[in-house]
């Protein structure tokens, strides 16, 4: 018999049923996969010319190339404006703040201010964005 989750009121199901990974399409696929392969620290799986896959332990995070058609129509700023007009945001653990928003800052992307970082679960979180403005979260142990 599935139980309840109560923050939502939905039915859980069984592991099966559970996220399998995460795709974030971009608009330069050598830049993004260098990034976010720098910033977490996973290793890039070999793939097509068309996608990359950063996997560990955990779920893969598939990087995948926009068609031209519509990479021709997504404008980059420099330096990036965050993109916060989506309701996902990727999260990823990394072992100091510091050290990867000096990582981000380096490779072309923008971490919050230590400020701006909070107590979430257990872990400590920032919000930043990557190179092409894509929103996410890095997350490390304390809080």
């Amino acid at each position: 018999m599935p139980t309840t989750n109560t923050a939502c009121g939905a039915p859980a199901h069984e592991p099966l049923l559970g996220l399998a990974g995460a795709v974030l399409y971009v608009k330069d696929l050598p830049r993004l996969c260098d990034f976010y392969a720098r910033i977490t620290g996973l290793p890039v799986h070999p793939g097509e010319a068309d996608h990359a896959v950063l996997q560990g332990a955990g779920l893969p995070f598939t990087l995948v190339q926009m068609p031209p058609h519509i990479a021709d129509s997504v404008v980059v700023r420099q330096p990036p404006e965050r993109r916060e007009d989506t309701p996902i945001k990727l999260v990823f653990n990394v072992a100091s703040l510091d050290v990867a928003r000096a990582d981000v800052t380096a490779l072309g992307g923008e971490m919050n201010p230590p400020s701006r970082q909070w107590p979430w679960q257990g872990r400590i979180v920032c919000d930043g964005h990557d190179p092409e403005g894509n929103v996410f979260q890095l997350s490390m142990p304390g809080g």
